[in-house]
């Protein structure tokens, strides 16, 4: 038997669109605390929060669940570095995403802290880490974001990852076989980032070669993704 290998006939990517309300946030152990504080507000402990966790975990989801609870503008590094901060801070409530990803002003974010503390507005930082390993060269910055309240997200335990998987499928408005799940879940990689890419890879591929999602067709896709990752096969 060869390695596996997916189609190099790719269908067109067609966008779907992830159920992003607060009746579908996914919540076990790992992340209850999380929502519980976004849950909270505005009776934060203090007025800005930083949450870490991993790709995938939900940061994404919470903070747009926090956006229709507080009517906050989400702000990526990039709108961060080129934008006046009291503007972006004018709303009361703001969204800075992803704030550990590469090409971020250190100055930019320190002043929109800034403008927030005299604005009396409130911040919800989203990261995959913690600020001691941003790379922060700023020390007022550093001093800023420790009065933050931190929040993490942890990987998930085997139920949560259970519904997450169903919860993509279904976002892709596919239904597979419990049994499938159930395979999926036993051969993964425990996060949420592997479910999303094992999911994306199934749907893609069911696409492009007219496949019944089935557990021996999820089992070609789980060993093509390894081989992938091993650096034996050629690119997804």
């Amino acid at each position: 038997m060869g390695s596996a290998k997916f189609n190099d006939q790719m269908p067109l990517h067609l966008p779907h669109e992830a159920a992003m309300g607060r009746e579908d946030f996914l919540r076990g152990p790992s992340n209850q605390a999380a929502f519980d504080m976004i849950d909270l507000w505005p009776n934060w402990p203090a007025s800005w929060v930083l949450l870490a966790g991993p790709v995938g975990a939900g940061k994404s989801h919470l903070a747009k669940i926090w956006q229709e609870m507080s009517g906050a503008q989400i702000v990526t590094i990039d709108a961060l570095n080129r934008s006046d901060p009291t503007s972006l801070v004018s709303a009361g409530a703001v969204i800075i995403e992803d704030a550990d990803c590469p090409g971020r002003d250190d100055t930019a974010l320190f002043h929109l802290l800034n403008a927030a503390r005299e604005a009396r507005a409130f911040v919800l930082i989203t990261a995959r880490n913690w600020p001691e390993s941003w790379g922060v060269t700023l020390p007022d910055l550093m001093s800023r974001l420790r009065l933050t309240t931190p929040v993490e997200i942890f990987e998930p335990d085997d139920e949560l990852l259970r519904s997450v998987l169903v919860k993509l499928f279904a976002d892709r408005q596919l239904m597979p076989d419990p049994s499938v799940i159930e395979y999926i879940l036993m051969r993964m990689e425990r996060s949420i980032g592997a479910a999303l890419k094992i999911v994306e890879a199934v749907d893609r591929q069911a696409l492009a070669q007219h496949r019944t999602i089935t557990r021996p067709f999820v089992a070609m896709i789980i060993k093509a993704l390894s081989e992938e990752a091993e650096g034996s096969t050629g690119d997804l």
